[in-house]
């Protein structure tokens, strides 16, 4: 079943407020059986926007969704064009200091696991082992028709073939790893059909208004069955793909912390809420438990 696509939300004055104290975070890390659970302010440090913050992207850009996707050759031109031009930027940002800390959590063992809701790798990037990738990976493409991989380098190597010469500037990056191009700029691009049976190609993420798979959601939520804590870094919680899990780890007395530095559509069901850049919060974190980051961590 596809869902109707929730794009806002608006936080409500009887919400809990936020906190500078990341204690209670350190508390749960040194117990161990930490699950985590990233949102895309997880990944601005790297320079890719979020949707919701101060600064999202849905403040001028709605993402493509699944139905018209794949219902207009023309809604595919325009996402193609704009995720060709956008790849350029985000398959070459780097993980930040936050995608570090985890990976020296995880590499100290008092992690329960990795969820995240971003799409572009940078957990993996940094040394983060066994990160479920609820949303999928703009590294990688799926035909429609055949249901063949391939990644999205050979991808790139094919768009380049058939739109020489396209080089528009984009006003904008967005977290769904695509540019902002007006309708002349994408006009006469060339999408390019999957190389085995000529099916229609789509990035392998999930797009708004398209339904996780349900075994993934199974997968997830059993990790949080495990987990002692659920810690959420960089998500407003907005979509229930993330929300769900939230609300299972606190119907389960399981303690949800939450290091986000606008209100979450989850703070009524934490414990606390720490309104504190991401990086340096985990940075330090990590020092206090005396776990050193790995700095040579790069781009995919």
């Amino acid at each position: 079943m596809r869902t109707r696509p929730t794009l806002s939300w608006t936080p409500t004055a009887d919400l809990p407020p936020g906190t500078t104290d990341p204690g209670p975070v350190a508390d749960a890390l040194r117990a161990g059986g930490v699950l985590v659970l990233s949102g895309a302010g997880m990944s601005t440090e790297s320079g890719i926007p979020d949707y919701r913050g101060e600064r999202g992207s849905l403040r001028r850009h709605t993402p493509m969704t699944y139905q018209e996707f794949t219902a207009s050759a023309q809604a595919r031109r325009r996402y193609w064009a704009r995720g060709h031009l956008g790849w350029r930027t985000f398959g070459r940002a780097a993980p930040n200091a936050g995608h570090r800390a985890v990976a020296a959590f995880g590499r100290a063992g008092i992690l329960a696991g990795v969820i995240t809701q971003n799409v572009d790798g940078l957990h993996q990037a940094a040394g983060s082992e066994g990160v479920v990738e609820l949303h999928g990976s703009l590294n990688r493409v799926v035909c429609l028709s055949c249901g063949a991989l391939s990644t999205r380098q050979e991808l790139a190597r094919r768009l380049e073939e058939a739109n020489t010469g396209f080089e528009p500037t984009p006003a904008a990056l967005n977290p769904d790893g695509d540019a902002d191009l007006t309708d002349d700029q994408v006009r006469g691009f060339r999408p390019a059909p999957c190389a085995l049976c000529g099916g229609i190609l789509k990035p392998d993420v999930v797009f708004f208004g398209e339904s996780v798979p349900p075994e993934r959601v199974g997968h997830c939520r059993e990790l949080v069955e495990a987990a002692t804590s659920l810690l959420v870094l960089g998500s407003s919680l907005t979509v229930m793909s993330g929300l769900r899990f939230v609300r299972q780890a606190a119907q389960a007395g399981k303690p949800v912390l939450i290091v986000n530095r606008d209100p979450t559509r989850g703070d009524r069901h934490a414990l606390t809420r720490v309104a504190l850049p991401l990086g340096t919060t985990l940075t330090a974190l990590a020092d206090g438990l005396g776990l050193p980051l790995d700095e040579r961590a790069t781009h995919l």
